[in-house]
């Protein structure tokens, strides 16, 4: 059968929107996709297109897929993506796509392309934690008799919205095809054959006849992270001896044992589990402690004890004990620092990591690996940052958000190319960091805390829920949009009115639109303005704090000529005047302009939205003239697809300038 590229295809199986070719193997291609079923959110399709002759052995073909595949539904594990369906397209005679969870964030062989640019790259400690992270994760596959079979530094991605490291593009797939094209009478193999494992990376039973078990995952982990250690190819690192790599690489002699072991050239060398080598790390399966288990990136190594510096009278003594951990928490850390990608704008600037020992007795991996304590933070400094926590943990604001919220603006007013330490010399470094966080804080509390503690978890889904509700209330969300705005841009004025904004600008402006939409269903920014009978004009007034806003609605008729005249401060209020469907563009939006007048083309219910575009307090006063529709107009009972008595109904966006 011969595949069709389905990227000029448009939709798939009824809701998958191809957006772009990710890739394109033996048996078939991957695509980046939209779910249009789920609100657009983004998808992999994985294309199965073997090469097969006739009818009997394509049906064999998807038989022993779908079976074989039912295997990978099984997973549920937060650090795998879900497979979602199998599903068949209507071309090139019919082909199946296997549809699973899209992973937002870099693979770890590119974030160790950046590292090289600058002359690092992962330090012990970060592989350390990347073990500690990926273990449980290969036990859980194997409890399961599932082999990875093909892990590598680019079937690794760190997840940008926690900085866990997630397994892709399971090998279990290419031997699903290669099953296929074994057991299929007629099969041929495709010009460019499907490798069940990469080159280097994989043991050479695997390698040499297909078998995998599961330390041949291990095998694969091992070489994963010499290379992150190295920045060197496998083939170099092994060379003709397979224990070359150590000239590579100056390990401490636990951690030397381990990897050695775990690549040994005699299967039943290495270690049998996941969970064995666990415990000859000294790692708990178990992880730390709910609630205090840091998601930090990967580049930002874990606390592993807390801080036992004497505790200052003046310093509160329950914010002090949780500091050695906490203090990550928020970005300011105790270690040597832990700075991976941090966001200025919309471009990622990558800062390589450093080790990190806890401040005064050093931890058990500490100690294998020979790593001096770092000095202590003065008495001052611990109260200041006991203080930034007690007021993080009042607010409720995440502190993994307000980590990466604080390192955006410090490390774009400080490109220092590296990441803080808790030497004396970045004392000055760490007191702005402090200092900007604390800036953030009194921001946000300006937030409610319902809205606060989901900043960092908010998504699309959020905007169409608030688009349903707003709705109900006959409005549309291009008048939560104004309001929300007026909001975010007084308390972000170094934004950008238009254009993209960053991760953490987004999830702030979607906290700032949930407070809105609890004031409009209030009643506190939303009012209904009618006509006294037998008038034609009504009049409203008003006074706006900085960053506030109103919303009027007002029946209105086709063919009426209406006038609006806002009398406020120069520069100090923008007007918005809405049609009562969302298909149809703005009269007034986001204008200076405080009059307008002309004969409206459709029944509804109006809105009109004043929003506050200056530091100060601003009074207005509204007018509303409505001329009487002349006899012989026609009743509006056809042109408006929306009864002005019913709620808004629009098609989801993300802003209202889309």
């Amino acid at each position: 059968m011969t595949s069709t590229p389905a990227a000029s295809l448009g939709l798939l199986g009824g809701r998958y929107q191809v957006l772009r070719q990710l890739g394109q193997g033996g048996f078939g291609r991957t695509y980046l996709a939209e779910d249009t079923n789920r609100f657009r959110e983004l998808c992999v399709l994985k294309e199965f297109a073997p090469q097969v002759q006739g009818t009997e052995a394509l049906n064999k073909a998807e038989e022993l897929f779908q079976r074989e595949a039912g295997v990978l539904y099984r997973l549920e594990h937060p650090q795998i993506p879900r497979f979602r369906e199998i599903f068949r397209a209507d071309i090139g005679g019919g082909q199946l796509f296997l549809v699973q969870d899209y992973v937002e964030g870099e693979t770890y062989l590119a974030l160790l392309r950046h590292r090289q640019q600058q002359g690092q790259c992962f330090s012990e400690a970060e592989v350390l934690t990347l073990l500690r992270q990926l273990l449980p994760v290969l036990a859980y596959l194997h409890s399961l008799g599932i082999v990875h079979r093909d892990l590598s530094p680019d079937n690794l991605i760190c997840r940008r919205s926690d900085g866990l490291p997630v397994l892709i593009d399971f090998g279990g797939v290419k031997q699903i095809a290669a099953t296929v094209i074994s057991q299929t009478p007629g099969a041929v193999l495709p010009s460019n054959p499907t490798v069940l494992g990469k080159v280097g990376y994989a043991p050479p039973e695997q390698m040499g006849n297909g078998e995998a078990y599961p330390h041949s995952d291990l095998y694969a982990l091992a070489m994963t992270l010499l290379v992150l250690l190295t920045g060197r190819e496998p083939q170099e690192l092994l060379g003709r001896d397979r224990s070359s790599w150590q000239s590579w690489v100056n390990l401490s002699p636990k951690l030397q044992n381990v990897l050695e072991r775990m690549l040994s050239s005699a299967p039943d060398q290495r270690y049998p589990s996941a969970t064995t080598v666990m415990q000859a790390l000294g790692l708990e399966m178990s992880g730390t402690p709910p609630g205090e288990r840091l998601h930090l990136p990967s580049w930002q190594v874990e606390a592993t004890a807390t801080l036992t510096a004497p505790t200052p009278v003046s310093a509160p003594r329950s914010a002090l004990k949780r500091l050695g951990l906490r203090l990550l928490s928020i970005g300011v850390l105790l270690t040597g620092v832990a700075v991976g990608i941090w966001y200025a704008g919309d471009r990622a600037v990558k800062r390589p990591p450093a080790v990190a020992p806890t401040p005064e007795t050093p931890t058990d991996s500490e100690s294998a690996n020979n790593i001096p304590p770092e000095p202590a933070f003065s008495a001052e400094e611990q109260k200041r940052k006991a203080a930034l926590i007690q007021e993080q943990e009042a607010l409720g604001v995440p502190p993994q958000f307000l980590t990466t919220l604080v390192n955006q603006e410090f490390y774009a007013k400080n490109p220092i190319g590296r990441s803080l330490t808790r030497k004396p010399e970045d004392a000055a470094h760490r007191k702005e960091w402090d200092e900007i966080a604390a800036a953030y804080l009194k921001r946000l509390a300006r937030l409610s805390k319902p809205a606060r503690s989901r900043l960092g978890s908010y998504t699309k889904t959020d905007l169409e829920k608030r688009r349903i509700e707003v709705n109900k209330l006959n409005l549309s969300s291009r008048a939560l949009n104004d309001l929300t705005d007026a909001q975010f841009i007084h308390l972000m004025p170094e934004q950008p009115r238009q254009g993209r904004r960053s991760d953490s600008m987004e999830q702030l402006w979607q906290a700032i639109a949930t407070d809105q939409l609890a004031d409009l269903k209030a009643g506190k920014t939303l009012k209904r303005l009618q006509f006294a009978p037998g008038k034609t004009s009504l009049q409203t007034t008003g006074r706006l704090q900085p960053g506030t806003g109103q919303a009027y609605l007002i029946d209105l008729r086709k063919d009426q000529t209406v006038q609006l005249n806002l009398q406020a401060p120069e520069k100090g209020v923008l007007l918005s005047f809405y049609p009562p469907t969302s298909q149809h563009p703005p009269l007034l939006e986001d204008s200076a302009n405080t009059e307008w007048a002309g004969q409206l083309s459709s029944a509804g219910l109006y809105e009109v939205v004043v929003v506050a575009d200056s530091t100060e307090t601003s009074d207005y006063a509204l007018e509303v003239i409505a001329e009487p529709i002349p006899p012989t107009s026609p009743s509006p009972t056809t042109d408006n697809p929306i009864d002005s008595n019913s709620p808004h109904e629009e098609e989801i966006s993300l802003t209202k300038k889309e």
